[in-house]
């Protein structure tokens, strides 16, 4: 029975993740529904498209997408459903999804036709994505979608160097995937270098180092510190790496 993944910058309070929540248990009530991530990017689908496409292989196929990270909402920016390799991702196509798809090995893109008749034109998250998702997971929602084409994504990186988001405790997550050519080397960031070490522990108390997170990201931390603060780090510092 296919799941429903929770994607949003909505933040931790509030109502609207609730507001999403009972539309699925409304027309999907069958199907579990989990909130993975509540805190990404703000108005940034850039940076949150990396964080996705790292996150969404705890998942398994079938388990379906409901991103809104939708600063264009109410404009004519397309809405989507994109499926790759077994995964459905419902929500704007604003390249919320892009990472994603040039990342997978089998991708398909269909926008979503249907209208609801109420529509909030600030709240497509509640009135239009959910309901598709529900849809999506209880497998009738082909008179919803009609897929199209894409050609622009052949300059979309498959990763970015660059930090794209900062967890509980002040960890820089990048957009980078770790790779085995990157074994040994320092990573620069602000001008300030850094060991590699494999866990926490390796790594003297407040030593900023950085190493492969559990999502095969490259990520910047600080042993018993915050990476963010003690390094003043911001979303879109860039990395390198040094022998």
């Amino acid at each position: 029975m296919p799941i429903i993944v929770l994607f949003t910058d909505f933040g931790p309070s509030g109502p609207y993740t609730g507001q999403m929540e009972v539309v699925l248990r409304q027309l999907a009530p069958a199907h579990p529904v989990i909130n993975l991530l509540s805190n990404a990017p703000v108005a940034n689908p850039r940076a949150s498209s990396y964080l996705l496409a790292a996150l969404r292989h705890s998942f398994p196929e079938d388990s379906i997408f409901l991103t809104v990270i939708d600063p264009g909402v109410g404009s004519g920016r397309k809405a989507v459903v994109l499926r790759a390799d077994g995964q459905y991702f419902v929500g704007p196509d604003n390249g919320l999804l892009n990472t994603v798809a040039v990342q997978s090995r089998q991708v398909q893109w269909l926008e979503i036709i249907w209208k609801p008749e109420q529509c909030s034109m600030s709240f497509h998250g509640r009135d239009l994505f959910a309901p598709v998702a529900a849809r999506l997971a209880c497998n009738t929602a082909d008179d919803l979608l009609k897929p199209f084409a894409r050609h622009d994504l052949a300059a979309w990186p498959e990763d970015l160097p660059e930090v794209i988001y900062f967890d509980h405790y002040g960890n820089a997550m990048t957009g980078l995937r770790y790779h085995e050519d990157l074994a040994g080397k320092r990573l620069t960031i602000n001008g300030i270098a850094m060991a590699q070490a494999n866990t926490f522990s390796a790594a003297a108390e407040h030593q900023a180092f950085w190493y492969k997170n559990a999502s095969g990201l490259v990520e910047i931390a600080v042993n018993q510190g915050s990476a963010r603060q003690q390094l003043d780090l911001e979303l879109g510092d860039s990395i390198s790496f040094v022998l």
